[in-house]
């Protein structure tokens, strides 16, 4: 069967049976995430033995990080998303040019992000609050991981791409090839080197090279994949431009006011201390444990709507939304559970200084308690992106962290004077008005999916 038919095949099979499509997909992706998930989290562990000073000094890149996460995670959702509804709508040759089209916005991205990376990199890291004792080994973890970072984003593509035709077991296999090798590196090059927290870095970007070195391999001289790369004979397609940017920009977007807010909360929480900062990190590190299974479901619902959107299959893009709605809130509640009575063994696993600890636990159990809702709202969005709508996650995201938790948080700190908790107090209140407003936006897009 060759690549098309194969195609074709697996799109029948996903109309056929959407549910076992939708496990088909994420369980691929779940297991890759799920092995880089590990990463971060060893990651982390090995940076907290060298101090709190080391884990505030990753954290002060994070929001530098997220923001080129935002946007190559948000070009790629919106390349996903093109490349699905083609291939729903039998288009290869449209698929095709929206694939060659990702690789050239790699190429502009990455030259773009290093090049003002490498120059305005301190004096970001300083405005995003490291402290002159914290920038040394700040920047040093920042300016390693920009060589990483053009084979990043390259990789991030390449995923999105093959996510797009429905093939999440390459990506999975590659990312996790990088990830076991990250782990391998990161105590050579963090202690037996001697090199700490930009070996860290150093493990990363060596990592991320062969990463992409394979998927070009795969890709290009192989030819695994469905779509064909055919850049000599490129030329820029204004109507491929806007159908990846109608979905990727506002994700980007969404993303980038993501970094803006994890960058505020960062200077709120310096002001109590580093250690806050440093608890903060390891809380996040382990929001993204929690939510490994529903990011799965998510991007799977995004590749199988567009496809049945494609396809004009209205009632099956109702049914898989409602399905992997219920399916993403059965998980965090489980999850949610679990963490919050293991709070302070998994905090401990991170780090034993006892303040970062102390304020990480309190972090988790506030904030697992909603985790079942942040999974409604990250699914929503997710289906939304695959009907081409990307306008809605940047509106949500925008009320959500603009709108109410950096406002509320700055409003309870700075002028009432209450404690840290408060702080996840705003986080909770913004989660809440997102979710609602996710569910009517949801609704009335339905009410206006017409059958064809």
């Amino acid at each position: 069967m060759n690549q098309a038919e194969n195609k074709n095949s697996r799109l029948d099979s996903f109309i056929e049976n959407p549910s076992k499509g939708l496990w088909t997909l994420s369980i691929p992706i779940m297991a890759g995430m799920g092995i880089h998930t590990l990463y971060t989290i060893v990651d982390m562990i090995f940076i907290g033995r060298l101090g709190g000073s080391a884990l505030a000094a990753v954290a002060f890149n994070m929001p530098l990080f997220f923001l080129v996460l935002g946007l190559s995670f948000g070009v790629g959702t919106g390349v996903t998303a093109s490349i699905a509804r083609f291939i729903g709508a039998k288009d290869k040759a449209n698929a095709d040019n929206t694939a060659e089209h990702a690789v050239a916005m790699g190429l502009i991205i990455s030259t773009i992000l290093t090049t003002l990376g490498l120059i305005y990199g301190p004096d970001l890291l300083r405005r995003l609050g490291a402290t002159e004792a914290i920038l040394p080994l700040s920047w040093d973890y920042l300016r390693i991981s920009l060589f990483g970072l053009p084979f990043m984003i390259f990789s991030t593509f390449f995923r999105s791409i093959l996510s797009g035709e429905g093939d999440m077991k390459l990506p999975m296999m590659v990312a996790g090839l990088g990830t076991i090798l990250n782990i391998i590196l990161d105590p050579i090059f963090i202690f037996t080197l001697g090199f700490g927290v930009g070996g860290a870095a150093m493990a990363s970007a060596i990592s991320q090279v062969i990463v992409f070195i394979i998927f070009v391999y795969m890709l290009f001289v192989k030819e695994h994949s469905y779509v064909r790369f055919r850049m000599r004979d490129f030329s820029p397609s204004m109507f491929i431009l806007k159908d990846i940017i109608r979905v990727g920009l506002p994700a980007s977007m969404s993303m980038i006011i993501m970094a803006f807010g994890q960058l505020v909360f960062n200077r709120i929480l310096v002001q109590f201390s580093t250690d806050a900062v440093a608890a903060y990190q390891v809380g996040g590190r382990l929001d993204m444990l929690i939510f490994l299974p529903i990011m799965a479901i998510a991007s799977a619902l995004t590749t199988l709507v567009g496809m049945f959107y494609g396809a004009k299959e209205i009632e099956k893009i109702k049914y898989i939304a409602k399905y992997g709605i219920t399916r993403s809130i059965m998980v965090t509640a489980v999850l949610s559970v679990i963490l919050f009575i293991f709070a302070p063994q998994v905090a401990g696993g991170f780090t034993q200084e006892s303040e970062i600890k102390l304020i990480a636990v309190t972090y988790l159990r506030y904030v697992c308690l909603i985790y079942p809702l942040i999974a409604i709202g990250m699914t929503i969005g997710r289906i939304l992106q695959g009907l081409g709508k990307g306008l809605p996650m940047l509106i949500i995201t925008s009320i959500r962290i603009l709108g109410v938790s950096a406002p509320l948080a700055l409003f309870f700190t700075m002028i009432l004077d209450k404690p840290i908790e408060w702080v996840w107090y705003a986080m909770i209140i913004s989660t809440v008005v997102a979710v609602i407003i996710s569910i009517i936006w949801l609704k009335s897009s339905f009410r206006n999916l017409v059958k064809v």
